[in-house]
């Protein structure tokens, strides 16, 4: 990415998920892209305070400010266990902090653009940023580009006709909205926005020197893998009721599972019903620093992944893009958005996520297939690395965001990697 010269413009990003602190397991993505974007801005990131967190810090050249919006001690809402919406799900205490979380976030905007001074907004999430970052140019006057991200579950899950109205708005007060699959355009259309405003843009992974293969690791011949937070839409009880048939062919299977969320003791419960304990491994989170090597040992990496009950589903999956950069075949769920990395039969297999015993019968027939297992892992390695790097990826947000700061008319195919 080309440096600017002189004053670097002033980049502020609204995000309801980021890092504590560093190495925490919490999804780095929204500071990844925001540490690389600081070649060419001044970047200052607003995101909610968390019980061991900092309200001010540096990180990797970003200004972090975290905005307090109850007891610290109970501010859990927005971070670890799946994110705003599971924990909505999971506990009905945490409805009581919604107009807390909005009004903190919103209070400290405000007070954040009478303070300084900022070219252009990133909101991640339509909502709340995107609504916010609306709210507040109008409370103070601002008359600052903003540019929407939306991640998948704002805009699958938040359904209604009450809050499509609020997408809307917020996507038509938007110098542009990026979007991370097609699968998510195509859903942006049917609400109605302009298409030349919409780029498809995922969020990256670092397949140059995190995510990659190691000749020197010893791939399993009998490893499943399963990476992500515990809820609904990741699928995880199909995985583990095809388990018992997987075991009948290959007794010696074992399935690992990387991650934590409000369905935890269920799926533990699940396990133990189907009498499989003690061939699966719940690890609990697990920090970006030793994903690698799950990946790199893995036998197969199988993403169930499932449309829930209230329409929340994939905007992506980076997980499979992080496999993919291991080296690691990729077995999944059929979703629309996964379709943007993986061709069925060509870099992974996909299988209809209601059929237990097809996800059964394929991971058997990939567990007796070794040839076919390297084929895919290296079609899915040079796919995924041409299309979801963090280099191609920063270079087009980059883009994306200058002209946005420069005031310039953006159109979405503009936006080149």
């Amino acid at each position: 990415m080309k440096i600017v010269d002189g004053p670097k413009p002033r980049l502020l990003v609204l995000t309801s998920t980021f890092p504590r602190w560093s190495q925490d397991p919490e999804p780095p993505f929204v500071y990844e892209l925001s540490r690389r974007l600081t070649e060419r801005f001044a970047v200052t990131v607003l995101a909610p305070r968390a019980p061991g967190s900092l309200e001010r810090e540096s990180m990797g050249g970003v200004q972090v400010i975290r905005f307090p919006y109850f007891f610290k001690r109970w501010e859990h809402l927005a971070t670890h266990g799946g994110g705003i919406l599971s924990r909505l799900r999971s506990n009905p205490f945490y409805y009581l902090l919604v107009p807390l979380f909005l009004l903190g976030q919103l209070w400290a905007l405000v007070r954040l653009l009478h303070r300084e001074p900022f070219d252009v907004i990133h909101a991640h999430w339509l909502i709340p940023q995107g609504l916010i970052a609306v709210l507040a140019r109008r409370l103070t006057n601002r008359a600052i580009p903003l540019v929407c991200t939306s991640h998948g579950g704002d805009l699958f899950a938040l359904s209604g006709s009450l809050l499509r109205r609020v997408k809307q708005a917020v996507m038509n007060e938007s110098a542009m909205v990026t979007v991370v699959s097609a699968a998510m355009r195509t859903e942006c259309l049917t609400i109605g926005i302009d298409p030349i405003k919409i780029a498809v843009i995922p969020m990256g992974v670092d397949m140059q020197q995190h995510f990659t293969p190691d000749p020197l690791i010893q791939r399993s011949d009998d490893t499943l893998l399963f990476v992500g937070r515990l809820v609904e839409k990741k699928g995880l009880p199909l995985l583990l009721r095809a388990m018992p048939q997987i075991l009948v062919s290959h007794p010696q299977t074992r399935l690992i599972i990387a991650g934590s969320g409000p369905l935890e003791a269920q799926l533990r419960r699940l396990t133990a019903d189907l009498r499989i304990d003690a061939q699966v491994d719940f690890l609990g989170m697990i920090g970006q620093a030793a994903l690698p090597d799950l990946y790199r040992r893995a036998t197969l990496f199988v993403a169930p992944f499932v449309v829930a009950n209230g329409g929340d589903q994939e905007g992506l999956g980076l997980v499979l893009v992080e496999a993919a950069g291991c080296g690691c075949p990729l077995v999944c769920g059929r979703v629309p958005a996964v379709a943007d990395v993986i061709q069925d039969g060509l870099t992974g297999i996909l299988v209809d996520p209601h059929l237990t015993s097809e996800f059964a019968k394929t991971i058997i027939g990939l567990l007796a297939d070794p040839e076919q297992r390297r084929r895919l892992a290296a079609n899915a390695h040079q796919h995924c690395r041409a299309a979801f790097d963090w280099a191609s990826v920063t270079e087009r947000y980059g883009q994306l965001l200058l002209r946005a700061a420069d005031g310039s008319t953006l159109k979405a195919d503009q936006i080149r990697s």
